[in-house]
């Protein structure tokens, strides 16, 4: 799709498109279905294809659409592997039912006459007569529920014949939908409900997932097709990737040794149609038993107003294009499953109240499918399809995981981009872009490049021919000439004429427009050319069938599609381009500089100082916390050493602050724990933060006869504004009482009662649930932090009903706790239980609680497991204040740094520009009056980038700071230092007198010239801002030489800056010579430079008079010798 540069943002403009396509690719897969189902045997897939090149967006509304969503949604036809029955909800009665149905349920039709005692089934029928009395009870009790499906698969038996079925519920407008799949008496009949059935069959592949070390999307999909072939026994097991362009690609494969590959191949966006994707989100796994089974038509009642959807039916029959394309492909029985993530910004995880989270759900995105095939039908039973469907929600959190790495690369690449940007400008623009290295092609992702500047064409990789790239120049100009550039994958598309004629070089062209004549060019050649296809391995004399859609003849339809489109133009690497075009648009204007550098400057220091203002209240108020918090909280420093120590640490263990401050922290810990707390300290030593790790602490003095203090502790470490970690604090829980009831219960479980129930506050919340999944136990303390009563929760289940995502008693921020939390449950079932697990829900309150989940097995007299319990650990409120004021305080900070880094770093595009024109001035023919003025400009530019580049404000406020010793002249230095307050003074009607006279033998010295510059104009600037209006500022200057041996010769600098007025406010003159710690925002300035002038071997005054007053400067500087400049 082409597009010139949109306006929106990034996200919102990448959705924008999505949608276009979506809409575009439906109408594409409508025409294909169509032009199947008429043309039968005649039917030519390339020739459709083809086709669909010309399609327009209008077309989206036609009739053939229309019918084709319907068709997709509300066919008639099913599976012959089950059969269907669809229940008023009110009645249990069957609206519905497939044609199948009476044979398979051994009953007779209404269609054929009564056979015997056999019931008659059809439309009325009540399902009591179908199904025995505890299989209804059963249904019935599904149908409660508001998330229906719960408990699928459901076991129930027919009244008549005692035959076993598998019932999957779900209902839809007109009332309860029921697959029911007949189940071979040979397999094990359920035991547990829902989830918790379905993990147990998926727990070895789970475990192995979780297993997997980050930072490999392929060793992730290879594993996870291997566990699906062991799990389903297809012949082939595929990962299928979507691309951006919703075109595919197998990027993992198992498959039998005589089955040809997949791996690697490419498929068009029509093999898997959008109403399909569409439905995936919807109904994650999807089984084909026998593409060549005649499907099994549904009657429904007549009086119905609106057909029947069977879009979440398990036995839904595929579409007969669906069924052609298997058939040609060799199989006979596939099974595939949904990958969906999450897209976008994870808004999803605040802390929000159920209602207002329900608006911030995490936008979600089809990412792939893992879909299996087989050469001969094959029939994965329900259970075991509920088992991968829960495998590929535990996959798709590692996807997830993996695609955020990704884009956390990506960002890096955009900080290596805006670099490249920087480095360009610096050199001879803009021909050093395309002469020189790195150039315009290292910026983005390109197969060439091309600029056009003064009427010359400078040509970089693969790119279109000279008088071809003026041909694009002029038509860009003719008819995309209110836009500054152009962004397509598909010249073709875009409209421009010649596109045909260079398509087998380029397709896709990102231009920008640098003035009405100069423009960048970057062009991309066709995917064809980057797509790996295995058909190359055939015979070259085999052609493929075009009637056919197969997966050579589908690839060699799409690949004359994509012989006219490129890889698309990432958001990102669009963002790269425009600023380069700014960068480059604004060098070729003529800049005004004068005062930039002055208000750039200013907002620099009004963000640090606002930033310091905020982190210092929070600071206060963090300090306050700590000391008076019941939480015990204590911290050391680089080397071990405590260096703070509260109130409550103090009472737990006997050891007052005066006692363990210089203590090493080891010698304060039990000999159990050394090790445990020796890896803790190293790691948040070296930035690695662990939490919620238990150890225990001696106790001394009154406490020394108490048991050892457990403690459950997070790290937090220290850093300084370098960002180098120089301690670590700790925020710890109190647990020694929580953990005697928990050894105490794990020894007692027989009579577990006595502690569930008893109301004491030590008891910490406690829930439970038995073997088939049900909530079986729930504390007063679980009722008091949740707000159910155990009436409320109990015998409901407890995933889904009780802790879910949507209509659950306890909601979870997401879907991704709730498959955390099932796979904690049932790896408790098995022995592998969990401590300390993080874990929040909403409350009925609305209120979110965070909190640790411990799960335990629960075992009866025998030692059989009979269920699980589940604690939760709850910080105290002073601690989750101090937790909330710390994520706070480090909010605000990196909130501060991102705006500092932005600001600094933004900077630095049009500061270079600025360089780059004042550069150009300084070589130009300027009339000599004119010529200070660049050297000026030059001089307020050197020193802008100098205070850019002190990222580092405590080191200077401590008077750390490197000066760089160059030759200057004074006149120099005091002229950039007045131009930076002339518009400030102008505006107030201030004037300067600057009677500086030049000393014979003075005039060259040496030292750092723009530090001096910086105070110079710093106290300039505090006189202006302090002078009245119509007030006089008289600048006064006084060299004394001096001599340091014979060689050496120094020069003793004082410089006055008198104003009129009252003066600077006592405050700022407190806080210049550091004897106020209560720092003022504008007085920073005046610190640093009273610290410069230290290093200067100077220093600073400052005088008050009757009417005026006076900063009086000195400064030592050598002195440069005439005859060694000679």
């Amino acid at each position: 799709m082409s597009s010139s540069r949109p306006s929106q943002s990034s996200s919102s403009s990448s959705r924008t498109r999505r949608s276009a396509r979506i809409i575009a690719q439906t109408t594409v897969d409508a025409d294909l279905h169509a032009d199947f189902e008429e043309s039968g045997s005649s039917f030519d897939y390339t020739r459709s294809v083809a086709a669909t090149r010309t399609v327009s967006l209008d077309q989206a509304r036609s009739e053939k659409v229309t019918a084709y969503l319907q068709n997709i949604q509300k066919g008639k036809l099913i599976q012959p592997f089950g059969c269907l029955l669809v229940l008023d909800e009110k009645s249990f009665r069957v609206i519905a039912y497939s044609e199948n149905a009476a044979d398979m349920l051994t009953m007779s039709s209404h269609a054929v006459p009564s056979v015997g005692d056999l019931p008659v089934l059809g439309i009325g029928t009540d399902l009591r007569s179908i199904f025995t009395s505890t299989s209804v009870a059963s249904l019935q009790k599904a149908a409660g529920f508001a998330e229906v499906s719960l408990l699928n698969p459901i076991l129930v038996h027919c009244k008549s014949s005692g035959k076993p079925f598998y019932a999957i519920v779900h209902r839809v407008v007109s009332g309860l939908v029921m697959d029911f799949e007949p189940v071979k008496h040979s397999e094990l009949p359920i035991t547990a409900a829902g989830a918790l059935q379905s993990y147990k069959l998926a727990a070895k592949a789970i475990a192995r997932l979780q297993s997997l070390p980050g930072g490999s999307i392929s060793r992730l999909c290879d594993t996870v097709v291997e566990e699906v072939h062991q799990l389903t026994g297809y012949d082939r097991v595929m990962t299928y990737k979507f691309h951006e362009d919703d075109h595919g690609e197998v990027v993992s494969e198992i498959r039998k040794p005589d089955l040809e590959p997949y791996l690697g191949l490419h498929y068009p966006a029509t093999d898997i149609p959008q109403a399909a994707r569409f439905l995936f989100m919807k109904n994650k796994v999807r089984m084909i038993c026998d593409c060549r089974a005649k499907p099994v038509k549904v009657y429904q009642d007549e009086n119905l107003q609106t057909d029947l959807t069977l879009c979440g039916s398990t036995l839904r029959a595929p579409h007969s294009c669906h069924l052609q394309y298997m058939e040609n492909m060799s199989s006979i029985a596939s099974l595939v499953m949904a990958v969906v993530i999450n897209e976008g910004e994870d808004e999803g995880e605040d802390e929000t109240e159920p209602n207002q989270r329900s608006q911030q759900q995490k936008r979600k995105r089809l990412w792939g499918l893992v879909v299996c095939h087989n050469t001969s039908p094959r029939f994965v039973p329900f259970p075991l399809r509920y088992a991968c469907e829960f495998l590929m929600q535990v996959f798709a959190i590692h996807v997830n995981k993996e695609v955020e790495l990704e884009n956390q690369m990506r960002e890096k690449n955009i900080l290596r981009t805006q670099t490249l940007l920087c480095d360009m400008l610096l050199r001879d623009a803009p021909l050093g872009i395309v002469s020189q290295t790195p150039n315009v092609m290292d910026l983005v992702k390109c197969d060439g490049a091309a600029l056009l500047y003064g009427s010359k064409l400078y040509l970089l990789g693969r790119t279109p021919t000279e008088s071809q790239i003026r041909d694009i120049a002029i038509w860009l100009s003719e008819y995309h000439k209110d836009s500054t550039g152009l962004s397509t994958d598909s010249l073709y598309e875009a409209g421009y004429p010649g596109a045909l004629a260079i398509g087998s070089i380029v397709c896709g062209m990102a231009a920008v427009r640098i003035t009405a004549n100069d423009m960048l060019f970057w062009f991309r050649s066709h995917t064809a050319s980057e797509i790996r296809w295995g058909g190359a391995k055939h015979d070259p004399e085999e052609k493929d069938d075009g009637r056919r859609m197969h997966p050579r003849s589908s690839f060699k339809a799409f690949l004359e599609v994509v012989k006219t489109r490129s890889l698309p133009w990432k958001d990102f690497e669009m963002d790269a381009i425009h600023s380069l075009q700014l960068i480059l648009r604004g060098s070729s204007k003529e800049v005004q500089i004068t005062g930039t550098e002055n208000i750039i400057h200013s907002r620099m220091n009004d963000l640090k100082l606002e930033g310091m203002k905020e982190l210092n209240v929070v600071t206060n108020e963090m300090v306050r916390l700590i000391e008076t918090a019941s939480a015990p909280i204590f911290a050391v420093d680089i080397n071990g050493l405590v260096n703070g120590w509260n109130t409550k640490i103090a009472e737990l263990t006997g050891l007052s602050v005066e006692q363990v401050m210089g203590k090493h922290l080891l010698t304060l810990i039990e000999d159990c724990s050394v090790e445990r707390v020796k890896r803790m300290l190293y790691l948040a030593l070296n930035g690695e933060e662990e939490q919620e790790v238990q150890f225990q602490m001696k106790t001394h003095g009154p406490q020394y006869d108490n048991n050892p203090v457990i403690l459950v502790v997070n790290a937090c470490s220290s850093r300084d504004l370098h960002d180098s970690v120089v301690g670590v604090c700790f925020i710890a829980q109190d647990m020694t009482e929580h953990k005697l009831v928990m050894d105490k219960f794990t020894r007692i479980q027989g009579d577990y009662r006595a502690i569930v129930q008893n109301p004491s506050p030590l008891i910490p919340p406690i829930f439970g649930t038995d073997e088939f999944g049900w909530c079986s136990e729930w504390n007063a303390a679980m009722t008091k932090l949740s707000g159910w009563d155990r009436e409320d929760v109990v015998e409901k289940m407890l995933l889904g009903e009780v802790f879910g995502t949507h209509m659950a008693c306890c909601r979870l921020k997401n879907h991704d706790m709730f498959v955390n939390l099932g796979i904690l449950i049932n790896n408790a079932m098995v022995g592998q239980e969990a401590e300390k697990f993080p874990f929040g829900f909403f409350g009925r309150d609305g209120k979110y609680d965070n909190c640790l989940l411990s799960v335990s097995k629960k075992l009866d007299g025998k030692g059989t497991v009979t269920g699980v319990f589940c604690f939760l650990q709850l910080a105290s409120q002073e601690l989750q204040k101090a937790l909330h004021v710390q994520r706070l305080s480090e909010e605000t900070a990196m909130k501060k740094l991102k705006a500092l880094s932005y600001i600094r770093h933004e900077i630095q595009n049009p500061l270079s520009g600025i360089i780059f024109s004042t550069g150009m001035l300084e070589d130009a023919d300027l009339p000599e009056e004119k010529k200070p003025f660049v050297v000026t400009s030059i001089d307020c530019q050197r020193q802008l980038s100098k205070i850019l580049d002190d990222v580092d404000l405590q080191r200077m406020i401590d008077g750390c700071l490197d000066l760089e010793m160059v030759e200057f002249t004074l006149e120099a230095v005091l002229t950039a230092a007045v131009s930076q307050v002339m518009l400030r003074s102008q505006e107030k009607g201030i004037r300067i007198i600057h009677d500086y006279v030049e000393q014979p033998g003075l005039k060259w010295l040496y030292g750092d010239n723009l530090r001096l510059q910086q105070v110079v104009a710093n106290f300039l600037s505090n006189a202006v801002k302090f002078t009245p209006r119509k007030g006089l500022i008289t600048i006064s200057v006084n060299l004394l030489k001096d001599s340091l041996g014979k060689s050496v010769h120094l020069v003793h600098l004082e410089l006055r800056i008198i104003h009129s007025g009252r003066g600077i406010p006592e405050e700022y003159i407190r806080q210049m010579f550091g004897t106020d710690q209560c720092e003022v925002e504008d007085a920073i300035g005046l610190s640093i430079c009273h610290k410069i002038l230290k290093l200067m071997n100077g220093d600073v005054q400052y005088l008050r008079e009757a009417d005026r007053c006076s900063f009086i400067i000195s400064a030592e500087l050598a002195l440069v010798q005439e005859a060694v400049r000679a």
